[in-house]
């Protein structure tokens, strides 16, 4: 792997590990290392933990290359959005170990995973667009839509809300919180406890169940390129 992430063969687990030192922001290097984690994962048929360093998930878009604009910011929004898609379908099962924060593009990806656990502590999960001025993208609220509830919807795309680990399980950010030691030993042992399914059933099913989901983020995330294409060129 590179120097961004890491991926080890657990039991059987495909443990992906974003660290970049600072706050994991989505840079295109660092989704180009959790592709080719995710390329080794898919190849090996394993399930798949995905997880960042300790104290962040990841913090969203890296804010340098927003700044820049051009093709390089372009690209890096639309290459953030494609990996929630390939994240959404990805024919084996896709835990999130979140060992803190997550934020805007950062709770994007715990979003699109098929099961994630949290650890207590005082940390914030919260898509923060309309907070610092932008407009929540069309992609982004499908991605929100399909795992929150429609109560937490309103209040993330609306108000920017900050979630916490009191209330993540309720509003449907998290499916399970736990102490900050058992975070990774949970996860892992949850991945593998899904080698009990049928490979084809679940990846045959997820297709069925997301097929509406990710139509209508690939249509959204059309619109929001259009847009990119007009404010970052």
């Amino acid at each position: 792997m590179g120097t961004l992430v890491t991926f080890a063969l657990t039991d059987g687990v495909a443990v992906i590990t974003m660290d970049d030192g600072k706050a994991n922001a989505m840079s295109l290097a660092l989704q180009q290392e959790i592709h080719a984690a995710l390329d080794q994962a898919e190849a090996a048929g394993v399930p798949v933990v995905l997880t960042g360093r300790a104290g962040i998930l990841s913090a969203g878009f890296d804010l340098k290359t927003l700044a820049a604009g051009g093709q390089g910011a372009i690209d890096m929004l639309n290459g953030g959005l494609e990996l929630a898609i390939r994240l959404l379908g990805f024919p084996t099962p896709v835990v999130i170990a979140c060992g803190g924060h997550a934020i805007a593009m950062g709770v994007f990806i715990l979003l699109s995973s098929d099961y994630r656990i949290g650890i207590k502590g005082n940390y914030r999960y919260t898509a923060n667009e309309v907070a610092i001025g932008m407009t929540m993208p069309y992609s982004t609220i499908e991605i929100l839509r399909q795992r929150v509830t429609p109560a937490a919807l309103t209040r993330s795309v609306l108000l920017a809300e900050v979630f916490t680990p009191d209330n993540a399980v309720e509003t449907g950010f998290l499916d399970l919180v736990v102490d900050e030691a058992d975070l990774m030993p949970t996860a892992i042992a949850f991945a593998k406890s899904t080698a009990a399914l049928n490979a084809g059933a679940h990846a045959a099913s997820k297709k069925r169940l997301r097929a509406g989901v990710l139509d209508a983020i690939r249509q959204g995330l059309e619109k929001d390129s259009q847009g990119w294409a007009k404010q970052f060129a």
